[in-house]
C-alpha cells in the first residue's frame, strides 16, 4: 500500500513538473491569481462559492454598482473562473467548477491561520 502512495505521489510531480514547463499553462495560472488578487473579485467568488446568485445578489455581497459587478464578472468568465446561465430575463451566475472552490476555500483558511494561532494563545 505504501508503495501505491509513493508511485500517486511520484506520478503528481511528474504531472507538476510538466506543467510548470508549459509556459501556457504557467501563463493560464497566473491569470487565475491575478484575478483572486483583487479584493471585490475575491468578495465575489467566495459568494458564488455558497451557490448560484445573480448580479443584484453579488452588487448586495460587494457592495459596488451593478456596471462593477459586471465588468468583474466579465473578466472571470474571461479567466474562466465563473459560469453564466440565462434564467428568464435575468442571468445567474456560478463557479466554473470545484476547482475554483477549493482555490477559495484554501485562500480563506489559509489567510485566517495566523488569527486561528493568535486565538489558541
Amino acid at each position: 500500500m505504501a508503495h501505491e502512495h509513493g508511485d500517486a505521489e511520484v506520478e503528481l510531480r511528474r504531472e507538476l513538473a510538466d506543467h510548470l514547463t508549459n509556459d501556457d499553462v504557467v501563463y493560464g495560472a497566473t491569470q487565475i491569481f491575478d484575478a483572486l488578487s483583487d479584493f471585490t473579485r475575491f468578495q465575489l467568488l467566495g459568494a458564488l462559492s455558497l451557490g448560484e446568485r445573480s448580479v443584484s445578489e453579488l452588487q448586495l455581497v460587494a457592495n459596488v454598482s451593478q456596471s462593477a459587478v459586471s465588468h468583474q464578472l466579465r473578466l472571470l468568465r474571461d479567466r474562466g473562473l465563473v459560469r453564466a446561465r440565462r434564467d428568464g430575463q435575468r442571468m445567474t451566475y456560478s463557479l466554473a467548477d470545484e476547482h475554483v472552490a477549493q482555490l477559495i476555500r484554501i485562500g480563506l483558511e489559509h489567510a485566517a491561520e495566523p488569527e486561528r494561532a493568535q486565538e489558541e494563545d
